[in-house]
């Protein structure tokens, strides 16, 4: 409001002046006036924007990657004087967040709400907050600033690729015998009954038992025949990679288009990775457990960034949340490599289980990993991100025929490729059979 400054600006001017060198009343009035408008500009400003409030509002505090986030804004004016004019501005840090808004013309005791839509392109946690409302008096002479700490934050969780089939890892066993050792959950398959232990859960209580020997009995369980399918994200610093050039262009999208699809048509713009090894070793993570969770497969994972993570196998929709959310944070700020990964934690892990390591490392750690997993009668499957792809160094195909060597599956991820077709085509060139894996040979060229 530059006029209303300038017209203030001539009024006291003028007015100075004029009883300066002329002595005449009408110059006193015309400074008493600019005053008076200066002193009354300063209290509307103060009155109508020290009775702001904010809320702000959103259905779940949960989202993925590539998701459009909605949040409700409700702007409260508890003032009985007009507000002319409030600037709402949205200071979270999730990067290209909508909700920044101009109101005009909000009534005394009157509220204002709008839904702001934003499009998720970075996984981790964001304050909703904090929000800056700005208002002013009708002249532009001034201008206050009330700002709203954040109460709530929102976990953006990594994309997820629908993957319609994987290879079944080689440690899985269905029709298999019963493991026969004891199991901590409840498995399919009971054991027998023994007396209760102080600290044993509700739900093993055997109640027939129990009501014919007088005494609480509950039931044992032995493991499940179906081994535990691992995950092993590398998250070492030294061997990520990003195409630097292009990794904005990545993530943008055309303003236009946005809108029309956020706004109008109320669907998320397509979404792609950016070209960061990173990011897709963890949405390739994540989406293997969410498929085998689906398949009904006890999954665990390890990995190593900012601190070493290890998430014990289970079954279960909360298992999910654990792996997806520990996959929202993590960072690749690691220093210990795969094979050391498979170090610490290989001796701890069942015979027979699946080991799925997902790494861009073109170094010989990555084959001191296998060797070790296959020393421990573990089954190793490689989903190797091709890094001379997003900018790193070459050696991939060095480290496939190795690993071929081995008899190792390997699937290959190339930058810009569509992740759920490449995983669910890996599984078409190997079969399973006498719980090894075998390559398939190529299909005869017609002639």
């Amino acid at each position: 409001m530059r006029s209303g400054r300038i017209l203030v600006t001539l009024l006291i001017g003028l007015g100075v002046i004029g009883a300066i060198v002329t002595g005449q009343e009408a110059y006193s009035r015309l400074l008493y006036l600019g005053v008076l408008i200066v002193l009354v500009s300063a209290a509307w400003t103060w009155l109508v924007t020290r009775p702001l409030r904010v809320q702000r509002t959103t259905r779940s505090l949960r989202a993925n990657v590539g998701d459009m986030f909605e949040e409700h804004f409700e702007i409260h004016n508890a003032s009985v004087l007009l507000n002319l004019w409030i600037e709402v501005a949205n200071e979270t840090t999730i990067p290209g967040a909508a909700g920044s808004r101009l109101l005009t013309l909000v009534g005394g005791r009157q509220k204002r709400t709008y839904t702001a839509r934003s499009w998720l392109t970075r996984r981790g946690a964001f304050p909703l907050g904090p929000t800056a409302l700005t208002s002013g008096d009708p002249f532009g002479l001034f201008r206050a600033r009330r700002q709203f700490p954040a109460h709530e934050s929102l976990i953006v969780l990594p994309n997820i690729f629908e993957i319609p089939s994987f290879l079944s890892p080689p440690g899985l066993l269905p029709g298999g015998q019963v493991i026969r050792r004891k199991a901590s959950d409840v498995t399919p398959h009971a054991s027998g009954v023994r007396e209760y232990v102080p600290g044993d859960p509700m739900k093993r209580i055997h109640w027939a038992t129990t009501a014919r020997r007088g005494q609480v009995m509950v039931k044992e369980f032995e493991q499940d025949p179906q081994a535990e399918v691992w995950l092993f994200v590398d998250a070492q610093e030294t061997v990520h990679y990003q195409k630097e050039s292009s990794a904005a262009e990545a993530a943008s999208v055309d303003p236009l288009l946005f809108k029309l699809d956020a706004f109008l048509l109320g669907r998320r713009p397509d979404f792609h990775l950016p070209p960061s090894t990173l990011e897709y070793a963890v949405t390739i993570s994540a989406s293997l457990a969410h498929y085998f969770l689906g398949q009904n497969r006890a999954v665990g994972m390890i990995t190593s960034g900012r601190a070493y993570t290890m998430i014990p196998a289970e079954r279960s929709e909360r298992q999910e949340g654990k792996i997806l959310e520990t996959l929202a944070f993590v960072e690749a700020e690691g220093s210990l490599s795969l094979a050391g990964l498979v170090a610490a934690q290989g001796r701890g892990l069942p015979q027979g289980s699946s080991a799925i390591l997902v790494t861009p490392s073109v170094s010989s750690e990555l084959l001191a990993a296998v060797d070790d997993l296959q020393r421990r009668h573990l089954r190793p499957v490689v989903v190797l991100i091709m890094s001379e792809t997003f900018g790193g160094p070459s050696g991939s195909e060095r480290i496939i025929a190795s690993l071929g060597e081995r008899r190792v599956p390997v699937c290959p991820i190339y930058c810009d490729a569509d992740l759920g077709m490449a995983l669910a085509s890996f599984s078409a060139t190997y079969h399973v059979q006498d719980n090894h894996v075998w390559q398939r040979p190529p299909l005869p060229h017609l002639t």
